[in-house]
């Protein structure tokens, strides 16, 4: 068994639970052990440093010596979160002075500090194609996709360093773990784009033609179904996908899902929600 710690993000056990649903039988099926950090907490969702940065800083400090504690690296579901933990890591191992003051945070507030030299960050993406490796999950699919898929990377993990060994510019390492699932993988030109999360309150309209810009640009290029690898964006490409059709004048219908969920169906969990998806992508994804 392969241990990491893991982190949830913001949203895999509040509005998107199935995404923790799926991540446990099929991190156990490639035989990943995900060890929980006890008492984690948001990362901020680049939402308060927009306010206070330090608060950001000092969040994620406490989430990474935690998973100190724990000694192992941390995998996540949510793109977000793998940006965000990936950008503060870096700025505690560039700026002492960064990482001297959200240890004087931490340690007046849990009694922890952070030593940042010997924790890393990951996706649960890049830990499948780069630590499991591509053979080893092709031989455990039981349920091959059969299907053409749109992978939706968004721009908070793509950068380098933050995104594994995947190239941060064009990134393929979806697309390649959707061939080993037996699916057909789509190219489209906004893979990598930003669909304006977390802007949405502030920023309605804008928010809505970048998400339809993405959804109509996949289903053009012939996607049946859109899988997205990052939780705080799948929002707004699944529940606001009418309204941006509307907001933006475009066909947008088309089923979305979280990447740990089609992983999850491939590997034999959720036959039943599987056969839903599927059913979906024949009425509305083609």
């Amino acid at each position: 068994m392969v241990k990491y710690s893991y982190y949830p993000g913001n949203v895999a056990r509040q509005s998107s639970r199935e995404v923790e649903d799926t991540i446990q039988p099929l991190c156990r099926s490639l035989g990943i052990e995900l060890i929980e950090i006890v008492g984690y907490n948001g990362d901020g969702g680049n939402i308060i440093k927009q306010g206070n940065k330090e608060l950001q800083l000092a969040l994620n400090a406490r989430n990474l010596a935690l998973a100190e504690m724990n000694g192992h690296e941390i995998i996540t579901a949510c793109a977000s979160a793998q940006g965000i933990l990936h950008d503060s890591l870096e700025t505690f191992q560039n700026d002492p002075i960064a990482l001297a003051n959200a240890n004087r945070v931490l340690e007046r507030t849990t009694g922890m500090t952070l030593d940042s030299s010997e924790i890393s960050t990951n996706h649960l993406l890049h830990v499948l194609v780069d630590e499991i490796g591509l053979d080893k999950v092709e031989a455990a699919v039981v349920n091959p996709l059969d299907m053409d898929i749109a992978c939706y990377y968004g721009p908070h993990m793509q950068r380098k360093g933050a995104c594994g060994g995947d190239d941060p510019w064009n990134p393929d390492y979806m697309e390649k773990l959707i061939t080993a699932l037996g699916g057909r993988p789509v190219e489209y030109k906004t893979k990598t784009s930003s669909v304006g999360n977390p802007s949405l309150l502030s920023l309605g309209d804008s928010v809505m033609k970048m998400t339809a810009r993405v959804l109509n640009d996949a289903k053009k290029a012939g996607a049946q179904i859109l899988v997205s690898a990052c939780t705080q964006s799948h929002s707004n490409l699944d529940s606001y996908q009418g309204k941006a059709g509307r907001v933006a004048n475009k066909d947008t219908n088309i089923p979305v899902v979280n990447f740990t969920e089609i992983v999850a169906f491939a590997l034999g969990h959720f036959t039943d929600r599987f056969a839903q998806l599927k059913t979906r992508a024949m009425m509305i994804g083609s």
